[in-house]
């Protein structure tokens, strides 16, 4: 096997196996600093030994094998867990028997254990989309548009807030699923939009695996919660965004719009089971359930896959929902995909005011520029396009939209 080959095992295997490994060793050793430690060693001896060994049969097993040996190792080590059921763990391993519970999934109960409530919120999801996810730091700053220092430390007071709180690795009762569902959607949300668009220049711009991980994590959530409107929201918005993905990157990888994407491309029976739910969504909100974030989202994304050419979307409808959703989430990125919508129904001119209003907020973020480029190209001001153009493409996240906006500066006159 060619160095190019154990480079692309290695960054599957990076992508697909962190969180099972990682879920895998917390529930086998109880603590979160050892299960992020040791998988992080496990790797790390990957990248020094498939290349001259060669990837073995089976990399994911060989990279669980190896975590727990170096867990083990660490633990005898610092001598400070001693006790009968630890000691008895480590000699067994997987063979002690172990309630199920409500969560048989081990990645699924890790990510309700990093939720918890005694965290706040945003620690919650910045520790668990280190833990579950897999995402660097670096990769979960961009996602918060705050710093890389920020974001570390909110992942070390967390994991030492479990520690010090001895918050258990335990399979979570009926009774904790509502009070931590809430982290559980937003990390899973985050994880799934990293994997269809990546934020980071250094990884492929689409990362399947995280979006078919974060599709299939969000049904376990809807199993065990069939009555949060919010579950059923998010699982819809993934589908229907998971099914445009193979349409949103060219084969000269350059990022697609959806002005310009093929629609036959997209994935038809995802698109059905998506509208499907968001069609009982509303039922819910006509009998008087208000709807949430993600099911507000949902159904912008199931008027825009509605529409068989961008001519034929129902831009009132998209701005309207808009409205509801800028009223239960004021978020400056809120607002900026309202704007976007809002070029389509009252221009270009309207939007940008809109736009120019959230500069505070978002001019360290690529889509803000990138935007008020379109814009000002639509206006017809050209240099004030380009130079927007030249923020955006210092600040985009992968090579498919480096690509596409550096076509779209170039193509100014």
């Amino acid at each position: 096997m060619s160095g190019v080959d154990v480079r692309e095992a290695l960054a599957r295997a990076q992508q697909e196996e962190w969180a099972r490994v990682v879920a895998s060793l917390a529930r086998r050793f109880g603590d979160l600093d050892v299960a992020e430690e040791a998988a992080g060693e496990a790797f790390a001896a990957a990248v020094e030994r498939w290349p001259v060994d060669g990837v073995p049969p089976n990399p994911g097993g060989w990279l669980t094998t190896t975590a727990n040996r170096r867990a083990i190792d660490r633990i005898r080590r610092e001598s400070k867990r001693g006790g009968r059921h630890q000691e008895a763990r480590m000699v067994y391993g997987d063979d002690l028997p172990e309630p199920v519970g409500v969560i048989d999934d081990d990645r699924l109960r890790l990510v309700f254990t990093c939720c918890h409530p005694a965290l706040a919120m945003r620690s919650r999801v910045a520790l668990t989309l280190r833990m579950v996810g897999g995402l660097t730091v670096p990769e979960i700053a961009r996602a918060f548009l705050v710093a890389e220092s920020a974001i570390g430390q909110r992942i070390t007071r967390a994991k030492a807030k479990i520690k010090a709180a001895r918050i258990p690795y335990r399979v979570p009762s009926a009774e904790d699923l509502p009070a931590r569902v809430c982290g559980v959607l937003a990390v899973l949300y985050l994880v799934f939009n990293e994997g269809y668009l990546a934020t980071g220049p250094g990884t492929d711009p689409v990362r399947p695996g995280l979006t078919a991980e974060a599709i299939r994590l969000t049904r376990l959530v809807r199993a065990l919660l069939p009555d949060d409107g919010e579950a059923a929201g998010l699982l819809a918005l993934m589908l229907l965004t998971e099914a445009r993905r193979t349409a949103r990157v060219s084969a000269g990888g350059e990022l697609v719009t959806l002005a310009e994407q093929d629609r036959g491309a997209w994935d038809a029976a995802l698109v059905a089971e998506g509208h499907r739910l968001v069609r009982e969504r509303l039922a819910a909100a006509a009998a008087g359930e208000a709807p949430g974030r993600y099911q507000i989202l949902a159904a912008i994304n199931a008027v825009h896959t509605s529409a068989r050419d961008i001519r034929d979307t129902d831009w009132s409808q998209v701005v309207a929902l808009y409205d509801r959703l800028v009223r239960l989430d004021p978020s400056p990125i809120i607002a900026l995909n309202r704007a976007i919508a809002l070029a389509e129904l009252d221009g270009p001119q309207v939007a940008l005011a809109a736009v120019d209003a959230l500069e505070h907020g978002l001019a360290g973020y690529h889509a803000y520029h990138a935007t008020r480029a379109d814009l000002l190209r639509r206006l017809g001001r050209g240099h004030e396009s380009r130079a927007a153009y030249d923020k955006a493409i210092d600040l985009a996240g992968n090579t498919a939209e480096t690509a596409y906006l550096t076509r779209r500066r170039d193509q100014l006159m």
